[in-house]
C-alpha cells in the first residue's frame, strides 16, 4: 500500500470514531459540560474527502468516563462512566451517545448540515451541599440544529439547541477545530468553541429566585441572555488494532458575562477530561 493511501485510510478511521463520550443517566452534573460539541463529533465531516464510497452501515461500540465539575461553575469534580455508541447509515442518518438522532439534510465532501434530536441530562441537588436549595432540572429532550464547513485543514461548525422543558430555552455554539498531528496509528485534533444562551436557559442554570434565595442565603439574581462562556479543547486517537481504538478528550472552559456573574458560580475556569476504549465493527 502506498503511503498517501495509507495516510488516507488512517485519517478515515479517525473520522469513522467521533469521539463521543457518554454522559450516563444518572450524573448530576448540568449539561453541557465543559467538552465543546465539535468534540463529540471530531472528523466526521471528513469522511467523504477521503473515502467518497463508504459502507452503507458503520457501527461502534465502547465504554469509558469523564471527570467532570458537579455542575457549572462549581470547583468540586467527579468520575462518570458510560457507554460509547455511534451507527451511521452511509452519509445520511446516524445514533450516537454524542451528537444524539439525527440527519444529514445537506451533505457534500466539504460540508454537512441537518437535524438532531438529543437530550440535556439537568441537574439534581443529590448530596453535594452547593447544590442544596438550587432545586431540580429535569432531564429533557432537545432540539439541535447544526451544520460544519471544511476549509481544509480548518473545520468551522455551529449548532443551536433548543431545550423542550428542563432547563428550557436556547443554547448555541461556534467552533473551530484542525488536526494538528497524525499518522496511521495515531491522530489529534485541536479547537475552540463560543457559547452563547439566551435569558431563559441561564436565568435557570445560573439564575437565584427569591426561593432560591431564601433557601441558600445567596442573593437573588436574574441571568440575562448572552455569552455563556469560551473554551478550548484537544482529541487524541490512538489505533492500535484494525478496530481498536483508545482516545483521550481534555477541554478547559471559562465561564463569560452573565453566568461568571452568578452567585453560584464557585470558579469560573471548567475543566473536563475523557478517556474511552472503543471497538469498530467494519
Amino acid at each position: 500500500m502506498r503511503a498517501t493511501q495509507r495516510g488516507s485510510w488512517s485519517m478515515l478511521r479517525l473520522a469513522a470514531l467521533p469521539l463521543l463520550f457518554a454522559l450516563a443517566a444518572t450524573a448530576q452534573a448540568q449539561t453541557p459540560n465543559p467538552l465543546g460539541e465539535w468534540q463529540y463529533s471530531a472528523g466526521v465531516v471528513l469522511r467523504q474527502r477521503f473515502d467518497p464510497h463508504p459502507p452503507h452501515w458503520e457501527e461502534l461500540i465502547g465504554f469509558g468516563g469523564e471527570m467532570l465539575p458537579r455542575f457549572e461553575g462549581s470547583d468540586n469534580y467527579y468520575f462518570e462512566p458510560g457507554p460509547t455508541i455511534d451507527i451511521r447509515y452511509r452519509n445520511i442518518a446516524f445514533f450516537s451517545t454524542g451528537e444524539g438522532l439525527g440527519v444529514n439534510l445537506l451533505r457534500n465532501v466539504n460540508y454537512r448540515a441537518g437535524v438532531a434530536i438529543t437530550y440535556d441530562l439537568g441537574r439534581t441537588e443529590g448530596t453535594y451541599y452547593r447544590l442544596h436549595g438550587r432545586g431540580d432540572l429535569s432531564p429533557s429532550p432537545a432540539v439541535k440544529l447544526f451544520g460544519e464547513y471544511v476549509i481544509f485543514p480548518v473545520i468551522v461548525r455551529g449548532d443551536v439547541r433548543y431545550n423542550v422543558g428542563g432547563v428550557g430555552g436556547w443554547i448555541g455554539d461556534i467552533s473551530t477545530y484542525l488536526p494538528v498531528a497524525g499518522s496511521e496509528k495515531y491522530f489529534v485534533f485541536v479547537g475552540g468553541t463560543v457559547t452563547s444562551a439566551d435569558s431563559t436557559y441561564l436565568r435557570h442554570d445560573f439564575g437565584v429566585d427569591q426561593n432560591q434565595s431564601l433557601h441558600t442565603g445567596l442573593p437573588v439574581y436574574t441571568s440575562g441572555g448572552g455569552v455563556k462562556s469560551a473554551g478550548v479543547g484537544v482529541n487524541a486517537t490512538w489505533i492500535f488494532n484494525e478496530h481498536w481504538f483508545l482516545d483521550g478528550v481534555a477541554a478547559a472552559t471559562e465561564l463569560l458575562g452573565p453566568a461568571a456573574s452568578s452567585p453560584y458560580v464557585d470558579e469560573k475556569w471548567q475543566y473536563a477530561f475523557s478517556i474511552s476504549l472503543a471497538y469498530d465493527f467494519r
